[in-house]
């Protein structure tokens, strides 16, 4: 008699829940936005993105101006990015941005852009492999970086900026040790100049990455292999100036090309 009882109440709960979820569904075309946006800023509290994108979507739909309209716009485009949905989330966020460059909460637009391309270029398959990101296209990390540039110049006392900016030191030592890699494969080929050119943007571009020193020990051996003794003596005394421990000054045939990889340190992928 008991259990009977339990099963009851249970049927009864469940029957309750669903007749308050249809209500609800219903009731999504009558809210009033307070009520809708509400609604959907609960789903995305509880992780329930779809759901938040839907409603999200409606309350913009239905109600096309003020301000429960344009908080909605950024955190759909949030909700998207959460929802590993990144072309999306990229399309609002930079429709938000271009239609409201003084929103009050721009620099978080800002922001959040350069999050969404951060981590399309941190790719999934990469971080659970082990993979050198630096050796894939670098398009989302230059996008990334510009984003995080703008924000950072454009509003310096953000919250947001100092987070963007060591984001934008991870992302220089990415693009830089991309470079270092082309310029190996280039020198490993015996292309000394290409492999120059590669070593001198990073000696120009990237002058405060880590991997400034093997640009400079690279431009060194290529200029020793063209037969430029006065250029290879001088790069090799700038570089015993800034890098004094480099392997390249004991070892002259630096690098070997066996397992040569400038691996990047995973970054926190925190919102």
């Amino acid at each position: 008699m008991r259990v009977f009882k339990l099963i009851s109440i249970l049927f009864l709960a469940l029957a309750v829940a669903s007749c308050s979820m249809f209500r609800q569904k219903n009731n999504i075309e009558t809210m009033p936005v307070a009520q809708l946006y509400k609604t959907a800023h609960n789903a995305l509290k509880f992780g329930h993105y779809t759901e938040a994108e839907k409603d999200y979507t409606r309350l913009i739909a239905r109600f096309p101006s003020g301000k429960y309209n344009q908080q909605s716009q950024v955190d759909l485009a949030y909700a998207q990015y959460k929802d590993s949905k990144p072309d999306d989330a990229y399309s609002t966020i930079n429709r938000f941005i271009k239609t409201y460059p003084a929103h009050k909460h721009i620099d978080y637009a800002y922001y959040l852009r350069g999050l969404i391309n951060f981590n399309r270029s941190n790719t999934f398959i990469g971080r659970i492999f082990g993979l050198d990101q630096s050796r894939r296209d670098q398009g989302y990390r230059l996008q990334s970086f510009d984003d995080f540039s703008q924000l950072t110049r454009r509003f310096p006392g953000s919250k947001y900026a100092p987070d963007a900016r060591q984001r934008m030191i991870f992302l220089r030592n990415g693009l830089a040790s991309f470079e270092i890699n082309v310029a190996e494969f280039y020198l490993q080929r015996k292309m000394y100049v290409a492999a120059a050119d590669r070593a001198k943007y990073v000696i120009e571009h990237y002058q405060r990455a880590p991997q400034a020193g093997d640009a400079l020990a690279i431009l060194a051996r290529c200029y020793t292999s063209m037969g430029l003794d006065k250029l290879s003596a001088q790069t090799i005394k700038v570089l015993k100036l800034n890098y004094p421990d480099h392997p390249y000054l004991t070892d002259p045939d630096w690098p070997h090309f066996v397992g040569v990889l400038h691996r990047m340190i995973p970054f926190a992928n925190h919102h």
